[in-house]
């Protein structure tokens, strides 16, 4: 293994194709403005290191980065690239995460619109996240104890579980198959139009217009709040613990829910099954 440590670099390319290189309290800044610092690389190891300069890490294998910080400036920072750890570090940059495999990141503070696109086997475990189109075509993934602000978020993913999590969004989840959100708070609107088999289990989900022509929905013990003409076109699996404001035409399943302050069925295709349990009882 390699070892460079305290070295400022800004040249381009200025370590292309390096191997088995440790680098610590290392600054990719200067003049020079230099791009792509450590393209086609493998086994690269950067601790406490600062990167203020554009594509750092495109086409590489092997990739671990503790303690550091991708500033605003580090723009797509991680393409095409594979084998992906990051532990307590600042993602900064616009375009963070792309085209890549096998990542795993823990205790990292990201600040990146359109982070994670079309990205495969992503774990994230106790990351602050602030982003709009996150993980655009993303698939198989999982996070645990993620706080996410932004919109249009989770659209078009394949195979996630997502668990005690908090998500303020809009428009998440769109197109999304094949996805489990477990013990989670989900503030948005518009939540998982076109979805297919998303089921939400012990979550909290607020917002208009939830659950919108989806297939295959399950909701199992979930409290809704402040929703309206929730379900439509949907088929539908739901027992709710709490009120709903309103519910207009879920096209199949059941609905199982303490009270619905409307419930609207004037399309002739809607034909699922709605039972107020305080209204009256159902088998």
């Amino acid at each position: 293994m390699n070892f460079i440590e305290n070295k400022t670099f800004d040249a381009e390319r200025a370590l292309y194709a390096v191997q088995n290189l440790e680098l610590r309290g290392c600054v990719f800044d200067g003049p020079a403005d230099g791009e792509s610092a450590l393209k086609e690389c493998e086994n690269i190891t950067a601790a406490k290191c600062v990167f203020n300069l554009r594509y750092p890490f495109w086409h590489n294998n092997g990739v671990h980065i503790n303690g550091s910080e991708l500033t605003e400036n580090c723009r797509s920072a991680l393409w095409y690239s594979k084998h992906i750890e990051i532990k307590n570090t600042r993602i900064h940059g616009i375009k963070a995460l792309r085209e890549c495999r096998d990542i795993k990141l823990i205790d990292c503070d990201i600040v990146s619109s359109e982070f994670g696109w079309f990205s495969k086997n992503i774990v994230l475990n106790d990351c602050m996240v602030q982003s709009e189109y996150f993980m655009l075509r993303a698939e198989n993934i999982m996070l645990e104890n993620v706080q996410f602000s932004g919109k249009y978020s989770f659209q078009y993913i394949k195979n996630a579980v997502f668990e005690n999590c908090i998500f303020n969004t809009k428009y998440a989840f769109w197109h999304a198959e094949n996805v489990v959100v477990k013990n989670s708070v989900v503030n948005g609107e518009y939540l998982a139009w076109y979805s297919n088999n998303i089921t939400f289990e012990n979550c909290k989900i607020t917002g208009t217009q939830p659950l919108c022509y989806c297939k295959g929905l399950r909701l199992v013990n979930c409290k809704m709040e402040n929703t309206d003409l929730c379900f439509e076109k949907s088929e539908v699996k739901a027992v709710i613990t709490s009120r709903v404001a309103s519910i207009k035409n879920p096209l199949s399943g059941y609905i199982e829910l303490p009270y619905a302050g409307e419930i609207i069925m004037d399309d002739e295709r809607a034909g699922a099954v709605i039972c107020e349990k305080n209204k009256c009882c159902c088998a």
